[in-house]
Parts: structure tokens; sequence; C-alpha cells
């Protein structure tokens, strides 16, 4: 564990204050709304491009030092309790991998949910994409789980699934849901849903979520020149539809307050990870099925083809010439008597079988 000491005179330094505040687990935006300054004013203070001054940065020193000496008891008590633990009882267990996922679940699935409702103005979209979101992350689980930010990871899957053009053919989402009740909420949702896709992605990521423009740049596959005219376009869109949250400051504080008075509730984790189990046996068996049947129609084919050529039969055709068969009359008396010599003939006999010489 890193250990920051701080003096009475001179403040940290900028990747000290950095740590500070991601071991108090506050953002950027936290942080600055909670000291009352611009975003923009704590990056330039935690980058030392900007010494904190006046009453904000007196508030921001106290929070440094409060910092300090919370980490300072952290690890006097993790030090304490190493001290004084059984040396027989070894390390502590890990957690295990769904004990791991349920933590992640519940940390970032409540601020995921209502994120994803600014994306797509549908709560149960919102939603369902974070459920599937979450249920891909379960799938490849040891990938999330080695990931430097786990909870980005889930972030940018459950964007992709809330922004698919796909669901506008599903019978369910060719209806708009009821507004907001508030009147400046719809009006503010209206002009995010009036934003293309990535135009809106880019401000949500940046002015909802609190990420920096590189962060936003990479969560949106995009340059961060182009991230930040994406950003610039958007803010513009939104101030032209209503002109008072031209300020970025109001606009964080407005989207906030949005994705706070929806009532979106997340399922639980075991609900996720039991339908995601599921749902990956029902496709492996369906995958098997389907290797099945392709393998026993192969072998009924090879079973039941030809082994050799057989030539087509050839279309009947006419017979010509043939003479017609004569009617029935009278009968010579060289006809009479050979009747009468083959009525009077052992039918048996040699005779029948073996030629006569004459």
């Amino acid at each position: 564990m890193v250990t920051t000491h701080i003096t009475a005179g001179p403040l940290p330094s900028p990747k000290e204050r950095r740590y500070l505040r991601q071991s108090a687990s506050l953002t950027q935006a936290q942080l600055a709304a909670r000291l009352g300054v611009g975003r923009a004013t704590l990056r330039a203070w935690e980058s030392g491009r900007r010494i904190p001054g006046g009453s904000e940065g007196e508030a921001y020193a106290r929070f440094l030092t409060a910092a300090v000496e919370a980490t300072a008891r952290q690890e006097r008590a993790a030090q304490e309790g190493g001290a004084g633990a059984d040396p027989t009882a070894g390390p502590p267990r890990p957690l295990t991998p769904a004990q791991a996922f349920d933590a992640l679940y519940a940390f970032c699935a409540p601020a995921l949910v209502r994120q994803t409702y600014l994306l797509t103005g549908r709560r149960e979209l919102a939603r369902e994409a974070v459920e599937q979101a979450f249920q891909t992350a379960w799938q490849r689980w040891p990938e999330v789980a080695r990931d430097r930010d786990p909870g980005g990871w889930v972030r940018a899957v459950a964007y992709d699934c809330a922004l698919s053009p796909w669901h506008r053919f599903r019978p369910r989402y060719r209806h708009e849901e009821p507004p907001p009740a508030d009147p400046a909420d719809r009006a503010l949702l209206h002009a995010l849903l009036g934003l293309p896709p990535s135009y809106r992605r880019t401000l949500v990521l940046y002015d909802g979520v609190g990420l920096d423009l590189p962060e936003t740049a990479a969560e949106t596959e995009a340059s961060t020149p182009a991230a930040a005219g994406r950003l610039l376009r958007a803010r513009e869109a939104v101030a032209a539809h209503v002109p008072a949250l031209a300020d970025p400051a109001v606009l964080h504080r407005r989207l906030t307050e949005l994705a706070s008075s929806e009532r979106l509730l997340a399922a639980r984790p075991t609900t996720v990870r039991t339908y995601g189990e599921r749902r990956n046996v029902f496709w492996t068996r369906a995958a098997i099925a389907f290797t099945v049947a392709i393998i026993g129609s192969t072998a009924l084919t090879l079973r039941t083809a030809p082994t050799h050529y057989e030539p087509p039969i050839a279309p009947a055709q006419a017979v010509h010439g043939v003479p017609p068969p004569a009617a029935m009359g009278p009968l010579s008396q060289e006809e009479q008597a050979l009747r009468t010599k083959l009525h009077h003939s052992d039918s048996g006999g040699p005779e029948r079988l073996l030629p006569e010489f004459r």
C-alpha cells in the first residue's frame, strides 16, 4: 500500500492527489460537485497546472488532509491486524468468481442502468441492456476479471447493446414510453434523444459519467480530437434546444438529476448469473442438436446415395410399320386339321418337346 504524507505547508504532489481521491472512491465529477468547482478546475489541480486557492482551495486541502488521515488509519489497522493475527491462520481466502461478480454488479449496475436510460430514453431497454452486458461479462469472466477497469468493460458492452439499431424492429420498442413528469426533464431528454448516437454517447460519458476526454475517446473508439468535436457539437445542440444548459457544470448537474429522478432498479446479481448460465446451456444444447442433425443428414445421404452411374431411361417412342391384328374368321381345312391333331395328341408326350422329322 502506498503511504502518503502531507505537511502543514505544501499540498501533496499531483500524483498523490489523484491517489487520495481514488482511495476515497470518488470520481472527478463527484469531488468537483462536492467542492463546488468545475471539473476542469479539479483536473488542473490534480495535474499541477494550477495551484488551489480561495475557499475552494481550502476545502480541497481539508479533503486531502482527511483522506491522508483515513489512509493512515487504514494502514495502522492493517498493521495491527497483521501483528495480532494468528500466524498459523494463513493468508485470507480470495473471493470466488461468483462473489467477485456479485460485488462488481452491486457496485456498477444501479448507476449503469440510470446512465443507459439517458442514452435510450427507455426504462425497460436500459435494464435489459445492462443485464445482457453483465451476462456477457459472466460468460467471459476470466477476461473481465483481469481487465484494469471491469466496470468500464461492462459499461461499453451495455452502451453497445442499448444503441443497437436492431431494437427498432422489435414490436415492444416500436412505441414511445411515457416521458418524465417534469417539463424540464422532458426537454432535456428530448434534446438528448435528438442527438446522433455517437454524439449522445460522448456527451453522457464526459458530462454524465465524468470520464476524461482521452478515456471518452477510447471508449467510443474515436480519436481524441474527434471525441472533442463530437462533445462540442453535442453541447451546442443541447444548448440550442435548452438554453439554460449552455454551462457544462449545469448540464452535468441536470444529467445527474434526470438519471436519478427515474426509479430504475436492477435485478439481483444471482438472477443475472442464473439466467445467463441457463441461456448458455440452452445455446450449447441447441448447437449440439444442430451438429447432430447435420451429421445424421450427412450419414443418411452417404447411405442412400447411388454408388455407380445409372444412365437415364430413354423416353418412349412410337413404333411404326406393325401390321394391325387380323380379325377372327372361319378356319381353313388345313387349320381345322391341325386343330384336330392338337386336340388328339398327348399333351405331355415327347413330341411336344422334340421336333418331328418329315
